[in-house]
């Protein structure tokens, strides 16, 4: 047997901070907000990332990390190119998976839903609010496709400039846009001493969100 990284074999006690039946809003997107805001009080580098699993036009999973961008009584909002390889598969398969890792909390949450396009007037709005570079390289770069070398994606860059000299705020390209994941499934998770952790399902129904325990 190859030798393994001391890593691999190293264990962590997650704690006793408990996750009491009754405590987390009836509301989880409330809910997931509330975390987001406790994670970024207690300096949690990127509080709002999210690993997103999706299931590409050939029906292979991928997985890469994005930026919660929003959040209401729809959903979850994101932002990306429409021709990356996660846009072209949310295209093709609506089906998602996200989870919030927050490891120094001992927290995650697990999201499973179906994304959609965001209407133009909400991406709109968010492109508009991005920093003038961030919205310049929306435009230069064609994102998940091959390039040749970094000097040519930094002269498409500089094309993007000289087209758009003077302007101080660039019109969203075409390209580039929202989704919005509305969850069907919100897991709440919560590490506990000896593996003994907590759990807390909620399932969308016609009725509004149910929730239950889980055996960890």
């Amino acid at each position: 047997m190859a030798q393994e990284p001391d890593a691999l074999s190293k264990r962590q006690d997650y704690g006793s901070v408990a996750l009491e039946d009754g405590v987390l809003s009836a509301d989880p997107l409330s809910q997931i907000s509330a975390w987001v805001e406790e994670a970024d009080q207690a300096g949690v580098y990127e509080p709002n990332a999210m690993v997103l699993s999706t299931i590409d036009p050939d029906g292979e999973p991928s997985s890469r990390t994005v930026l919660l961008r929003g959040i209401d009584d729809v959903g979850l909002y994101f932002y990306t190119d429409y021709g990356s390889r996660k846009g072209l598969a949310l295209l093709a398969h609506p089906s998602v998976s996200v989870v919030f890792p927050w490891y120094t909390q001992h927290r995650q949450i697990k999201i499973f839903g179906h994304a959609a396009p965001t209407d133009a007037e909400v991406s709109d709005a968010y492109f508009d609010s991005r920093p003038r570079g961030s919205q310049v390289s929306a435009w230069a770069s064609d994102q998940s496709h091959p390039i040749s070398s970094r000097e040519a994606l930094e002269e498409k860059v500089h094309e993007i400039e000289s087209r758009f000299h003077g302007e101080e705020r660039l019109p969203r390209p075409e390209k580039w846009g929202g989704f919005v994941i509305e969850p069907q499934r919100i897991e709440f998770w919560a590490g506990r001493t000896s593996r003994l952790h907590d759990r807390i399902r909620f399932e969308k129904t016609s009725e509004g969100w149910v929730s239950c325990r889980l055996q960890p």
